[in-house]
C-alpha cells in the first residue's frame, strides 16, 4: 500500500493519505501476530487450504478499507467487491465512472491484479525464507490447474522463478507501451491489469480509446500471460523441444483461432460493423477472443450489442474454457478439458472394445488416476457452485443473459458478461446479497474452489476447534 501512497504524492492526492494509514495499521497487527509462534510450524493440506482461504479474505477486508475511507467507494460492501476483484484479477467493476477516482486508487485497483495475478502467498513464498512444513501445500491451494509440479527441486525456487519471468513479461509490455505512445501512468496500470489478466482499466471504455497498435500489444500480452509459465521456463532452460510439444499450449493457440475464424465469419455473413475495414475487425475479434478466453476482461468495442448471437456465444464458451493451467487465467483451464475431453473417448472406447486397455495421456505421459479423479470431480464441484450462484443470483429477477453470464464472468474470474452485466455496463445494480455471492464465486474460482468451499463445512471448523472430536478407525 506504500506505492498507491507515493503515486499521491507524485500527483499531489489527498485520496493517498488512507493507503499509508492502513499499511501502518496492517504493520502494527502483523507484528502482534508473529510475536508469539506457533509450536507446530508444519503445513499439510488444510492448513494449507485454511492459510491460503482466510488470508485471501483478510487481504481483500484490509485492501478495501482505503477506499471506504478516502471517498473514492465510500459503500464497504461495493469497496469490496472492487477489492476482491482486483485480487482475484477478475475485473468486474462496481464503478460507473472509472475517471472520477484518484491515481493512488486506479493504481492500487491494478497493482492488486498485479499481486493477485501470480498469488499472493506464491509471491510471500519467493521472497520470504520460511522454515518447517510443506509449503507446497500453499502453492497448491493458490495455484491454478489439475496438478502442480515444483519447477525445481524447492518451492521457494520455483515460486521465485515464476515471479522471475512474471515481473520481467510485465516490464517487457510497460516498454511496448510506452514505446506505442500510451502515457506512463497509463502503461503501468495496463500492463498491471494484463500481467494479471484481470481487466482493470483506468478508462470507462476499457481499452476503445487507445490506438490500434497499444490493442495489438495488449492483446498479444493477453495471450503470453494465458499460457503455461513451465513453458517460458523450458525456453529459459533452452529446452526448445520440450517446450513446443507442449500439448495444453497447442492446444490453447487451437482453441484461440478457431473462435477468431468462427466470430470473423459470424460477423463478415451478418453485415456487422459493415463500416469497419477487414483488418479492424481481425483486431477487435482478436482482442476480445484472448480478452475473454484469458480470463482478462479488457474490452475495444461493445461486442454484446455490435456483434450476432453466434458470435457471443463463443465467447461465452470461451468463459468457460479459460486459459492454461500454471497461468495467471482463470476458467477451467484448457488442460482440464482436454482431460475431459479424452476421458469421454476412453468409456467411448471401451463400450466398443470391453477388454482394451487404454491409457489416457497428457504431455505424452500417462495421467495418473487421481489426477483424473481430482479433474472429474472439480467439474463437477465447479457445475454445482455454478448452478448454486446463478439459483441465489436470479433472486434479484433481471433476465437470465444477465444473471447466468454475471455468474459465469466472476466464478470465471473473466469482468464483463452480457446485457446488463455487459463490457460498457457495470454490477453496481446487483444487490449487497447477490454481490455477496459473487464475492464468493470470484475468490473460489481464483483458489481453484476447494479453499473456499472447504470454509463452509462444519467438519472443518471442528477439526481445527476440536482436533481429536469424531476420530474413528475404520477396519
Amino acid at each position: 500500500m506504500l506505492l498507491p501512497f507515493a503515486v499521491s504524492v507524485i500527483y499531489n492526492e489527498p485520496q493517498g493519505v488512507p493507503f499509508l494509514g492502513v499499511a501502518l495499521i496492517c504493520i502494527l497487527l502483523g507484528t502482534l501476530i508473529v510475536i508469539k509462534k506457533p509450536k507446530n510450524m508444519n503445513f499439510f493440506a488444510r492448513e494449507g487450504f485454511a492459510v491460503t482461504s482466510l488470508s485471501w479474505i483478510m487481504l481483500s477486508v484490509f485492501g478495501c478499507l482505503p477506499f471506504v475511507i478516502n471517498g473514492d467507494i465510500p459503500n464497504f460492501t461495493d469497496a469490496l467487491f472492487e477489492t476482491v476483484s482486483g485480487f482475484t484479477t477478475t475485473g468486474a467493476s462496481i464503478l460507473d465512472d472509472i475517471e472520477s477516482l484518484s491515481r493512488a486508487s486506479l493504481f492500487w485497483r491494478s497493482f492488486t491484479h498485479w499481486l493477485g495475478g501470480m498469488g499472493v502467498l506464491v509471491f510471500l513464498l519467493a521472497l520470504i525464507p520460511m522454515t518447517g512444513g510443506s509449503h507446497m501445500h500453499i502453492m497448491k491451494a493458490e495455484s491454478p490447474g489439475p496438478s502442480v509440479d515444483k519447477l525445481l527441486p524447492k518451492v521457494r525456487h520455483t515460486a521465485f522463478v515464476l515471479y522471475a519471468i512474471y515481473f520481467a513479461l510485465t516490464v517487457l509490455e510497460f516498454a511496448f507501451l510506452v514505446y506505442a505512445g500510451m502515457p506512463i501512468f497509463d502503461a503501468v496500470t495496463t500492463a498491471a491489469g494484463t500481467a494479471g489478466t484481470g481487466g482493470f482499466g483506468i478508462k470507462s471504455d476499457s481499452m476503445a480509446g487507445y490506438s490500434a497498435a497499444i490493442q495489438w500489444i495488449v492483446a498479444v500480452f493477453m495471450m503470453l500471460f494465458g499460457m503455461n509459465f513451465g513453458f517460458y521456463f523450458l525456453l529459459i532452460r533452452r529446452s526448445f523441444k520440450a517446450a513446443f510439444s507442449y500439448e495444453e499450449i497447442r492446444n490453447y493457440v487451437l482453441i484461440i483461432i478457431a473462435a477468431c475464424v468462427f466470430i470473423m465469419l459470424s460477423v463478415i455473413s451478418r453485415g456487422c460493423l459493415a463500416d469497419m475495414s477487414f483488418a479492424e475487425k481481425l483486431r477487435h475479434t482478436f482482442f476480445q477472443v484472448t480478452s475473454i478466453m484469458t480470463t482478462t476482461g479488457f474490452s475495444t468495442i461493445d461486442y454484446d450489442n455490435l456483434w450476432p448471437q453466434t458470435a457471443n456465444l463463443i465467447l461465452v464458451a470461451l468463459m468457460f474454457v479459460g486459459a492454461c493451467a500454471g497461468s495467471t487465467g482463470g476458467g477451467i483451464k484448457v488442460s482440464r478439458v482436454s482431460i475431459l475431453f479424452k476421458t469421454v473417448k476412453k468409456e467411448m472406447t471401451l463400450f466398443f472394445h470391453p477388454q482394451r486397455v487404454v491409457l489416457i495421456k497428457n504431455e505424452h505421459k500417462p495421467i495418473a488416476h487421481e489426477t483424473i479423479r481430482s479433474t472429474n470431480v472439480f467439474i463437477m464441484a465447479y457445475i454445482f457452485t455454478f448452478v448454486v450462484s446463478v439459483l441465489l443470483v436470479s433472486i434479484d429477477n433481471f433476465d437470465f443473459t444477465t444473471t447466468f453470464t454475471a455468474v459465469a464472468a466472476t466464478i470465471n474470474n473473466i469482468g464483463p458478461g452480457m446485457s446488463m452485466a455487459g463490457p460498457t455496463e457495470s454490477f453496481s445494480a446487483f444487490t449487497y446479497f447477490s454481490k455477496y455471492v459473487m464475492i464468493f464465486d470470484m475468490l473460489a474460482g481464483r483458489l481453484e474452489l476447494y479453499p473456499m468451499l472447504i470454509l463452509i463445512t462444519p467438519e472443518f471448523w471442528r477439526s481445527i476447534f476440536c482436533p481429536n472430536r469424531g476420530i474413528r478407525i475404520y477396519r
